[in-house]
């Protein structure tokens, strides 16, 4: 659970969040207020669930009107702690790597890729998206001088486990692991996995 407001929020209610977030944007292209309707239309839930969920943030709308959108989205961007900006490094300059850094939408969501690094000195120096690739070996300093938090995994899974485990001995406690392997990380280590 997560607290905010001095409420706890369930882990489920948590895990929608991003899909109201998602809608909110796109319904904030054309208008300025939405009803529970038109959220729970495109993140697949009923009226009813957006409304529950919306009551943790202290958000209830108004009858007839509905939910003020920028409000709402400056709510749930708090809640998910995304008023921040987070410094990340992706590790492994390849297909997937490479497409990760050069995708736009991650800006948006408060993810500012500062650092391609690599294993492969045909790929060192080499330019991704206004980044020029480093070496791996430098992942240590890179992580210190520009303050990075969050790790992105993009290696074969034959190295993966060794990729987690130097970006946490760097510092970084938040990881998103793209290799189809199951990392074994200290309990303070936030790990997600995307395959």
């Amino acid at each position: 659970m997560l607290r905010a407001m001095n409420a706890s929020i369930p882990s489920a209610t948590v895990a929608r969040l991003p899909r109201y977030l998602r809608c909110l944007a796109d319904l904030a292209t054309v208008s300025s207020q939405c009803s529970s309707e038109h959220i729970a239309e495109g993140a697949g839930v009923t009226a009813a669930q957006v409304r529950k969920d919306l009551s943790f943030l202290g958000t209830h709308g108004t009858r007839g009107v509905g939910y003020d959108i920028d409000e709402l989205m400056s709510q749930i961007k708090g809640v998910l702690g995304m008023t921040k900006t987070y410094r990340v490094v992706i590790v492994g300059a390849g297909n997937l790597g490479s497409a990760i850094t050069n995708y736009k939408g991650f800006e948006t969501w408060g993810f500012e890729i500062v650092s391609v690094v690599d294993v492969d000195e045909g790929k060192i120096g080499t330019p991704v998206d206004g980044l020029t690739v480093e070496a791996f070996d430098s992942l240590k300093s890179i992580v210190t001088e520009r303050d990075i938090q969050i790790g992105v995994i993009a290696t074969p899974p034959a190295t993966a486990q060794d990729v987690a485990d130097k970006l946490v001995a760097a510092g970084v406690r938040s990881i998103l692991n793209l290799a189809p392997i199951i990392l074994k990380l200290p309990n303070d280590v936030n790990v997600r996995r995307v395959d």
